[in-house]
């Protein structure tokens, strides 16, 4: 069994500092779509609900990666996806209770034959490793479907543990 990573302290990471370090602030939490609520703490674990790369309370881009939409762009939404659950998760419990970022469910709208779904949720992957550290890796699925809400490109859930 491991010791979880510590909140404060040494060998903490300050995901609001790494946020500044990299530009990115937090967006405001992006309103559920349907009869959800955007992240819910259990026990010590937080599920944030699917993210779509809102910015602003707009989709950026809408279509198939593969098709309208390249990998780089969707590698791009899914990093506005993680953005976006982060700041569910901030709203809720706040950053700083983050112990790990456990689970990334990943969903690319995905053109006839296209197989790249790990390279897009890479952006989303990769983002939370870039504010969290190693508490950011985690388990993950990255899946093709023909649809997302609202035409969407990509979708990202996640599971995090929190104190």
């Amino acid at each position: 069994m491991t010791t979880p990573a510590p909140v404060s302290g040494e060998g903490a990471v300050d995901a609001y500092a790494k946020l500044a370090a990299l530009g990115l602030t937090l967006p405001a939490v992006a309103a559920p779509v349907a009869s959800y609520v955007p992240a819910v703490q259990s026990g010590n674990h937080v599920y944030v609900s699917g993210q779509l790369p809102f910015v602003d309370g707009k989709l950026p881009q809408v279509g198939k990666v593969g098709a309208e939409v390249s990998v780089e762009e969707a590698a791009g939404l899914a990093r506005l996806c993680a953005l976006n659950a982060l700041a569910a998760i901030d709203a809720l419990v706040g950053l700083g209770r983050v112990v790990k970022i456990v689970k990334v469910g990943g969903f690319v709208a995905s053109a006839p034959g296209f197989t790249g779904q790990p390279a897009v949720i890479n952006g989303a992957s990769d983002l939370f490793a870039a504010v969290l550290g190693e508490q950011g890796r985690h388990a993950r699925a990255a899946v093709g479907v023909s649809e997302l809400p609202l035409g969407s490109p990509v979708e990202v859930e996640v599971i995090a543990e929190v104190v």
